[in-house]
C-alpha cells in the first residue's frame, strides 16, 4: 500500500494541541508588543532559547529537594500517606516535572521510599506509553510502525540530562535510531529487530493490556473539585478557571462525572473542553499541509486514538468521526496508488514508504 501524504509522522493530542495554544499565545505577544513598542527608546536584549535553557537549568540537587516537597504537598492535599494503593497509583502525578519524577524514580539522595520510587516510576511509563497512543492508532490503519519510532525518539530528546546520561537511555536511543535506519531500507520491518528496543517492550505491553491506563475518571473528578474550590477560596470568586486543567480533568467537570460540580461549572467546562478539541483540529489541519487529505486524515485518527473515552465525549467526538477520518485516508491512499501508477510516482508524495510490504502493523498486533 502506497502511503499518501507529505508529514512523515502524525501528531499526538498533547502536541497539536500545546502547538494550538502556542500559536494563539505568540499571536497576542506580537500584537502586544507592537502596541507597546512606539515611543520608548530602550534597549532590549533578546535571548536565544539555549542561552535561556542555560540560565533556567537547575542543579539535579535543586530538583530533587523541590521532587520531595512537591510530592510531600500531593500526599497532604491528597490526604494519602503513598502514592500507590494495591500496587497502582492513588496519586496524580500527571503534572509533576518530568526531572522532579526522576529523580524520585531513582531514589536521589536516598529521599523517597520504595513507593515513591514505584510510583514514579510507573507515571513515567505511563507517559511513554501515552506519547505512542496517537502514533499507534495511526499505525493500525496505516500499517507503519514507522510513526512510532518518530514519537519515541521526541519523547527521549525531550528527557532531562540526568535521564539522557543514564546507560538505560544510551542504549535504547541507539535502538531507536537503528530501529529507524532499519525501516527506511525494508518499511516490513517491525519491533524486535535490535536489542533495547523500547518500542518492542511497549508493544509487549499492549498486546497483553499492560499498557498505561488513565486514572479513574471518578479519582479525577475529586482532585478537579478540590481544585476549583480552593481556587474559589484564594481568588474570592466563583467563576471557575480551567486554564491550568489538563484534558482529563476538564472532561470530568464537563461530564458532571460523580454529580460534584455545578450547571454553571459543567457549561464552562464543555464550551472550553470543545474550544480546545476545535483548536486541536484546526492545528491538525494546518500540520497536515495544505491539499493533504490524507496527512489531515492521520492527525485525526491520532487525536482520538490519544484521548480517552471521557475526554472523545467531553469534546463531542462520536466513532463516527474516527471512522470518517479513517474511510479519508484510505480514499486518498487509494487515489495516490492510481495516480502513482499512472504517472510512476505518487502526486501526494509517500511518507511512510508502505510500498512492498509483507507484513503490517496489523499483523503485528
Amino acid at each position: 500500500m502506497t502511503s499518501v501524504g507529505t508529514v512523515s509522522q502524525s501528531m499526538s493530542y498533547a502536541q497539536i494541541l500545546a502547538s494550538a495554544q502556542k500559536s494563539q499565545q505568540a499571536t497576542a505577544g506580537t500584537a502586544a508588543s507592537t502596541s507597546g513598542s512606539s515611543g520608548s527608546s530602550a534597549t532590549s536584549v533578546t535571548l536565544s532559547d539555549a542561552a535561556k535553557a542555560a540560565l533556567a537549568e537547575k542543579s539535579f540537587a535543586t530538583v530533587t529537594t523541590e521532587a520531595r516537597a512537591t510530592l510531600d504537598k500531593l500526599l497532604s492535599d491528597a490526604k494519602l500517606t503513598s502514592p500507590l494503593k494495591d500496587g497502582k497509583l492513588a496519586l496524580d502525578l500527571s503534572k509533576v516535572d518530568r526531572r522532579e519524577l526522576y529523580a524520585m524514580s531513582t531514589n536521589s539522595n536516598q529521599l523517597f521510599t520504595a513507593d515513591e520510587q514505584k510510583a514514579a516510576a510507573i507515571e513515567l511509563q505511563n507517559r511513554f506509553d501515552q506519547a505512542l497512543a496517537g502514533p499507534t492508532a495511526v499505525g493500525r490503519v496505516t500499517g507503519s510502525v514507522k510513526g512510532l519510532y518518530v514519537a519515541a525518539l521526541a519523547y527521549f530528546d525531550a528527557m532531562g540530562p540526568e535521564e539522557k546520561a543514564s546507560a538505560a537511555y544510551v542504549d535504547q536511543r541507539a535502538a531507536l535510531e537503528e530501529m529507524l535506519k532499519q525501516i527506511e531500507a525494508k518499511p516490513s520491518t517491525l519491533p524486535g529487530a535490535v536489542p533495547n528496543d523500547p518500542i518492542n517492550a511497549y508493544m509487549e505491553r499492549l498486546a497483553t493490556g499492560e499498557t498505561g491506563k488513565p486514572r479513574d475518571i471518578a479519582n479525577v473528578a475529586a482532585d478537579a473539585r478540590t481544585t476549583l474550590d480552593a481556587q474559589y477560596k484564594a481568588t474570592g470568586s466563583s467563576k471557575p478557571d480551567y486554564s491550568e486543567f489538563d484534558s482529563r480533568s476538564l472532561a470530568s467537570v464537563a461530564l458532571n462525572s460523580a454529580d460534584k460540580f455545578s450547571p454553571t461549572e459543567v457549561r464552562a467546562a464543555s464550551q472550553e473542553m470543545r474550544s480546545r478539541s476545535g483548536a486541536a483540529l484546526l492545528q491538525s489541519l494546518k500540520s497536515a499541509g495544505n491539499g493533504n487529505p490524507a496527512g489531515f486524515a492521520q492527525n485525526v485518527i491520532s487525536l482520538y486514538g490519544a484521548m480517552s473515552s471521557e475526554e472523545r465525549a467531553a469534546a463531542g467526538w462520536s466513532e463516527n468521526l474516527y471512522n470518517a477520518a479513517v474511510a479519508n485516508y484510505q480514499t486518498a491512499s487509494k487515489l495516490g496508488s492510481i495516480l502513482g501508477q499512472v504517472t510512476g510516482s505518487s502526486a501526494f508524495g509517500s511518507s511512510s514508504g508502505d510500498e512492498g510490504r509483507s507484513m503490517s502493523l496489523m499483523d503485528y498486533l
